[in-house]
């Protein structure tokens, strides 16, 4: 049986904070775009704080596999193993794209916006991955394959609209 997370859910363990993105996740529309949003502030004040880039580049694996962990047990404990209010998937793809991206708004919001397009749309071989791969690991894969999407799409798009 599903259940739908609340706040005294998300609170019941560590692992439930982490994947549902320190509650942006339970947003009642939309919880990936949220999720999505709320890595945002999180890089921001990452960079604020001078961690750079390249440490953020080195901490990744290390925050995949923190999602690996949390999103499995925390879609065991939903009763689904990939839960729409699960969004720390999301959070760490974005950090991800992040990362290789110039820090203005403008390229933010661009890379925000292709991978939501990705992450929504799930083009082949990301909807084949999610269709294969279960528990934790499937839910990270297939969001950091839409990164790794829209950050292709940047690479290919940035160069004609003058943005790098």
């Amino acid at each position: 049986m599903t259940i739908s997370p609340d706040w005294r859910f998300m609170l019941r363990h560590p692992a439930h904070v982490i994947a549902l993105g320190l509650g942006s996740g339970l947003a009642a529309k939309a919880p990936g775009t949220f999720g999505t949003l709320a890595a945002l502030p999180l890089y921001a004040l990452w960079l604020a704080l001078g961690l750079s880039p390249a440490l953020l580049a080195w901490l990744l694996p290390l925050l995949f596999a923190l999602g690996c962990w949390a999103c499995q047990r925390t879609g065991d404990a939903l009763g689904a193993p990939d839960h729409g209010a699960m969004v720390w998937d999301e959070m760490v793809a974005m950090w991800a794209l992040l990362i290789v991206l110039p820090a203005t708004p403008l390229a933010w919001a661009l890379g925000f916006a292709l991978f939501r397009v990705f992450d929504i749309v799930k083009p082949w071989p990301i909807r084949w991955l999610d269709a294969q791969l279960k528990g934790g690991f499937g839910v990270m894969l297939d969001d950091a394959l839409a990164a790794l999407m829209a950050w292709a799409v940047w690479r290919l798009a940035a160069p004609a609209l003058g943005l790098g």
